[in-house]
Order: structure tokens, then sequence, then C-alpha cells
């Protein structure tokens, strides 16, 4: 990198930095130090990446930042959850410290390295803190964490940010644990405790992680789909940059082609239904316009981001991106290793010719394990894989798939003149991936139980002409790609040896075709499996009568998104750069427009839920509870008391109430542990509905009690230590003041809001 390149980058850095502190205000140091703390991280285990990501140009640089999120956050987890130390932020900066070392020390031992390049290294730098100032900026025009299942997921990460055990309490739940895959709220609090932030920062800090994270992965990995395919074109490094671009913005920012019919141009297609078109139309439209007995739902992220529910879907965007990224820098292993593994396979053969054929096969075994066995590219993202069963189950699900087909798509590659291999192959693989996806997530997996009910056959179907509009962008792509590349491989196949030939042209697809073309295409079958099975089946839980196929289309299609955006650009890149047919190029460049205005979406949406993003006035900060004193402010008073002056995790009572509503806000914002809170949620979770209900009526008993001891006795058979009584209570029960005030000592009375101490406190104030 020449000096003038290094300094140009440096005042871009520079200037992004100032302009954040211009916008943000007294939220730039917070803003600033999460920045650096990701930096950091990624530094830390840039050594591992490296090695992981040897075949990229920037050696991994961008993902290093997840794998070190992962590693060190899972490994801090496992000392917490075995009980070998606490939950607090010096141990886990202690234990990714130690990590470090190890990593490093490993890493300069290593005889042989090389370096990434600066310039594209920097240029990802810029573009992932550039990203993340965007969306930052924006969540300060509305920072509330609430709304939506918004209770939920700030429940879950301030409970783990006021506890030393894992796993915490479930806040709507007693004192019980949580029964939830939460590793992804887990691993935004342990980015909060390493960086001494607190969640009610964090919180939007995460949500701008992850959009950044959305866009840069995606970038990497369709720049150097792209720059492989590209070798000898002069213009290479631009088109590969705007390859990246494209990817990045496909996944993170674009909305669907619903948008464009419905939103941007409603007015001149007057499809019905497009009057009361605003954001989440685009999410809600198969059973919804028109409506059905088949409501589904059918998120993407730019809709994630905006909303700002920080769940395990958004969460773990970055963990299966990475996932992706492994698979592909995988399978460009595969490929520079190949031409090695024949050689090395000949020279066998020849030493081989004069020895036993008993032992020529034991040979031959040990030559396909050793070249199959502890690919530590495969293994990485398997280890990633059997995390998502502590950040979301369903992904889990989907992205084993998603690994089998390409190692279906390598065996292929290896082995096309053996199908006896490809098979043997594939379970080697698969017995690998099944034992890292059941031991990783183990200590996780034991203390979990999952109400999922069984599959079920889909009674309802999308109408064609919505899978259509929903999705038939990518899926266009995807048909050019296959046909362009299958009309490249046939005359490729021609100039081909007879010896070269002869596994037939079926099987030698899978050798001569380019390896970023059949990875697209994989991505591509993959994503188009996820759309086409909830038309077929779905997983059976509580939610039945009008939304059966409601969760499983949208975890499955989510994914599918994801997939489809990372392989529709690459796709239209490299049609509208090699294709030389003019049909082909013109179709191309139809489908860029079209795509273009998909991106409409976020500054529409953006517009509609944050407000005037230009008016700095506007803007209410970082903190994700300030809502509290505009939305409760009787209560705000007794809730900041809770949040200041108890400590741990005693139980507290406040009424319960119905999912998405506003109550149990004190359980929410505070992450002390309520008795009951959401109803369907925790039926969901819990699948026990009698002892919710059960619950629910003492609960009620309690608060309408008309003489001292009937409270008193239920009070203690709970073991409650702290009774709230506010606007929502008030406002669901007969209250009788006096009786309750009467159970203990008053903590704090103001605007008829108190907060009553029962017995013995186990909390200490």
């Amino acid at each position: 990198m020449s000096r003038r390149q290094l300094i140009k980058y440096s005042c871009i850095l520079a200037g992004i930095l100032v302009t954040a502190g211009l916008l943000l205000g007294g939220d730039f140091s917070a803003f600033l130090r999460w920045y650096l703390i990701i930096l950091l991280l990624g530094f830390g285990l840039y050594p591992l990446t490296a090695v992981l990501f040897d075949t990229f140009s920037d050696h991994g640089w961008i993902f290093s930042k997840v794998i070190a999120t992962a590693v060190g956050g899972y490994v801090a987890w496992l000392f917490v959850a075995s009980g070998l130390q606490q939950f607090t932020s010096r141990r886990c900066i202690v234990v990714t410290l130690i990590i470090f070392g190890i990593c490093w020390v490993w890493y300069l031992s290593k005889p042989r390295k090389s370096l990434p390049r600066p310039n594209l290294v920097l240029f990802e730098e810029i573009l992932f803190l550039a990203v993340m100032l965007v969306w930052t900026y924006f969540f300060t025009f509305r920072p509330e964490a609430m709304g939506t299942e918004k209770f939920m997921d700030y429940g879950f990460m301030v409970s783990m940010e006021r506890s030393t055990a894992l796993p915490a309490k479930d806040m709507w739940y007693g004192l019980a644990p949580v029964n939830y895959y939460y590793g992804g709220q887990y691993l935004a609090v342990y980015l909060s405790k390493f960086s001494y932030l607190p969640v009610r920062l964090t919180y939007n800090l995460m949500r701008a992680a992850e959009a950044s994270f959305a866009f840069c992965l995606p970038f990497s990995m369709v720049y150097h789909m792209v720059k492989s395919r590209l070798k000898e074109h002069a213009h290479k490094h631009a088109w590969s940059i705007a390859g990246g671009i494209f990817g990045g913005t496909a996944v993170s920012l674009a909305g669907n082609v619903h948008y464009i019919l419905y939103g941007l141009f409603g007015k001149v297609f007057q499809l019905s239904g497009y009057e009361s078109y605003w954001f989440p139309s685009s999410t809600r439209y198969i059973g919804h316009n028109p409506e059905t007995a088949d409501q589904c739902i059918h998120e993407f992220p730019s809709y994630s981001f905006v909303l700002g529910d920080l769940h395990a879907h958004m969460l773990n965007i970055m963990i299966v991106l990475t996932i992706l990224g492994l698979l592909y820098a995988w399978v460009r292993q595969v490929r520079f290793l190949e031409l090695d593994r024949l050689e090395k396979e000949r020279i066998e053969e020849e030493k081989q010719r004069k020895r036993p054929s008993k032992f020529i096969a034991k040979n031959a075994v040990r030559i396909f394990l050793r070249i199959n066995g502890l690919e530590m590219r495969f293994l990485a993202a398997g280890i990633l894989i059997g995390l998502c069963k502590w950040t979301n189950y369903w992904d889990y699900v989907i992205y084993f798939t998603v690994a089998m087909f390409v190692v279906l798509a390598v065996s292929l590659y290896r082995y096309q003149d053996s199908l006896v291999r490809v098979l043997w192959s594939l379970l080697l693989h698969a017995a690998e991936l099944w034992l890292l996806t059941f031991l990783v997530p183990l200590p996780f997996m034991l203390s979990f139980e999952a109400t999922v009910s069984g599959v079920g056959i889909a009674e309802y179907h999308s109408y064609a002409y919505q899978l259509l509009i929903l999705w038939g962008l990518p899926v266009a792509s995807a048909l050019l790609l296959l046909i362009a590349s299958l009309r490249k491989y046939r005359a490729a196949f021609a100039d081909l040896s007879i010896k070269e030939r002869r596994p037939g042209k079926f099987w030698c697809f899978f050798r001569f075709a380019p390896q970023a073309d059949r990875f697209a295409l994989v991505l591509f079958l993959c994503a188009f499996g996820l759309i086409l099975l909830p038309e077929l089946v779905y997983v059976r839980d509580i939610y039945e009568n009008g939304y059966s196929r409601a969760n499983t289309m949208f975890k499955l299609t989510y994914q599918a998104y994801i997939m489809f955006g990372i392989a529709m650009a690459y796709a239209l890149i490299r049609l509208l750069v090699l294709e030389k047919n003019i049909i082909f190029k013109a179709l191309s460049i139809v489908l860029v427009c079209i795509f273009s205005l998909t991106v409409g979406y976020l500054p529409y949406s953006v517009k509609q839920w944050f407000g005037n993003v230009l008016d700095p006035s506007m803007q209410e900060g970082l903190d994700a509870t300030a809502f509290i004193y505009r939305e409760y402010p009787n209560d705000a008073g007794a809730i900041d008391w809770l949040r200041t002056y108890v400590k741990e995790q005693p139980l507290i009572l406040e009424a319960p109430g119905d999912s998405y509503s506003r109550y149990c806000r004190v359980s929410a914002v505070t992450g002390l542990p309520t008795l009951e809170g959401w109803y369907v949620h925790e039926w969901l979770w819990r699948g026990n509905v009698d002892d919710l209900n059960k619950k629910a009526e003492d609960i009620r008993k309690i608060y309408e009690a008309d003489n001292v001891q009937e409270a008193e006795d239920l009070l203690d058979a709970y073991d409650v230590e702290y009774l709230f009584v506010g606007s929502c209570e008030h406002e669901k029960y007969e209250i009788h003041d006096a009786i309750l005030q009467s159970l203990g000592e008053i903590m704090y009375e103001e605007k008829g809001t108190y907060i009553v101490r029962l017995g013995e406190q186990n909390g200490s104030v």
C-alpha cells in the first residue's frame, strides 16, 4: 500500500469519526467504544480467521469480528454455565484475552505467513464503520425497546446483565431459568460487559452492528466470488467492488418487489390494498391481501433493522453469514488443493504397483480419510452451525442442510468418476457435522426443553402470483445464471479430452464449471427449497387456526432472502460483465433496474418509522429505556428505583398481560423476574397452560385480596420479595391499597405507584 493510499484511507476514517461526533452528540463516546471493542476483538482472533480465509484477499478480516465474538463469547459462557466463573466484565475480558494470546502465539510460530491486501482491509473497515454510524444515527430517532417483541428481547438482555450466573432467570416465569435459544442476546450482553457499556445503550448499538455485518459480510463474499470469476478481466477489481456493494445492499438494505407494486407505484398499478400500504405490508402479504385463513409472515433484514426487535433471527444474521463465508472459503480451498491431491495420488499409485492389493486398498482408504476428514474450514462452519441451536434453532436445521448441499457439490467435484466415493464423502462429512452440532451446544441443550409438536402437512397454499411478486426477481436471476453457466460449460466440455469427458456431461459439470457459479447455484437451490417447503409442510406450535404456516414461512424465507441476495448479486454482475449474448445482457440490465427500485424500501421505511431523520432536533438518543418517562410517567420513578437499588434477581410481582401489550414493563426494563409475564410467549416456551392459568389466578387474588393473611400466604408460597403496584396494576385489578401496603416496608411511593418489600431481602438494597 502506498503512503498516499494510507493517508487517504486514514483521512476517510477520521472524517467518519468526526461526523459521528457531530451526529451523535453525547452518545458518541458509547458509539466509539463499541466500535473499538469490535475492532479489538477482530484483531485478537485475526490469526485464526486468516488461516480459515487464506484464499480471500482480505484474509477474512471482516469475518474475524464475528468469529472473535462467537468464540470469545462461547468460551466465556461455557465457564459461567459450568459454574467455574461468574459472568462479570472482568472475567469475560480475561478469558477472551487468554484466547487471543494463545491464538497469536500459535500464529507467530507458523513458518509461513502472508499479509492481506491492506487497501481492501481498510476499505472494508470504512464500510463497516460508516454503515454502523448511519444505522446508529437512525436509531437515535426512535430508540425505545417497546412495541412488538422488544420487551422480550430487552428483558432477556438486561436479565443477563444483572445476573452473574447463566442461564439467567426468565424475567416472565418466576425464578425458573430462560427456556429459549438466547445465545444471540447473550453475545450482545457479552459485548456489553466486555466494553463496560450498559444494555440500555448497547441494545441499539448491537442493532447497528448487526446491520453493518449484514452489509459487509456479503460484500466480502460477493467481492471474492466475482473476482475469482473475472481473473483475466482488465477491470476485475472495480467490478468486484461493485459486486460486493450489490451483495451488501441486496442482503441488508433492499426490500422486495411488493414494495415497488404497492408502495412505490401503487397509484399507477392500482392493485387492491395499495391505499393502506406502509412498510410492514411487504412482510405481511400472503394471507393478508386478500385476507384469508392463512396469514403468513415473510420478513427480511432491512425490515428487521428498521423495526428494531433484537430477536434471535436478526441477531443470528452475523453467524449465518459467517457460516456461508466459511463454506465458500472451503469450496475455494478444495479447488486449490485438488491438483495437489491428484498428483499425490498418482505418485502413490506408482509406488503401490508392486505391492499387495490388500495393502493398496487400505492405503486408498487412508488417503480418502485424510482428504475428506477434519477439513478445518468445514469444521469451523460446523461449530457455528452447532451454535445456532443456542442462538436460533431454526438456523441450525437450515444451515445443516445448506452445508450438506455444499458437501454434495464438493464431493461431486472431487469424485465425479465414482458415485460410491461421493456417497462415502457425504456420510463422513455428515457424521462430522452431526457430532460437532451435538457437542458444541450440549451444555445448552441439557437445560433446554423444546416445545415443538412435530410437522404438519400444509392445508393452505400461497397464490402463485404472490410468490411471483415476492420471489420472482431472485428466481429469474437464478434461471439466467443457470442457463448461462450451462451454455458456457457446454462449450468448454467440447474442448475437453476424451479421458476428461469420460464421466459424462452432468458429472463433469461439477469439476469444470467455475466454482463461483457452482456455489451461487447451490445457494439459489437452497433458497428456492426454503420457499417451497412452507407450501408443503409446516412445524407445529401453538400458532394454529389461521397462523399455522406463519412461523415456519417466516424463519425459512428469512434465510432464503439472505442467500438469494448473495447469489443474485454475483449472478447479475457476472452476467453483465462476462455474458456476450445480447439477450442475456438485456435481461440482466432489466433485473438490475428492478432490484434498484427495491432499494427505495429503505428510505421509505426509515421515514415512516423514524420520522424526519434530517432534523437533529427530533433525536432522542440511544437509551432504549428512556420511553418509560413518556409511556409510564407514574411508574418511571419506581422502575428507576428498582434498577438502581435492587441487586441480583429477587422475585418481584407485577400484573401479567397478553403478548405484545404494555404489561410486564417492570420486569422487561429491570431484568427482575416476575411471577408471570406475557402469557402467549410463556405458553410457547413452556407449553404448560395449566401452570400459567393457576399463577394468573393467584396473582389476581394477591392484588385483589380482602385481607392481609390471604395475600401473605400466596406471596410466601411463591417467595416474592417485592410487590409493585402501579398504573397497569390499578388498571387491571380492584386493588385495596391499604391491605397491600401493610404487607411489608414501603420502599418507594410517588404518584400513586409504590413498591412494598416483603420479608427478608435476598437481593440487597
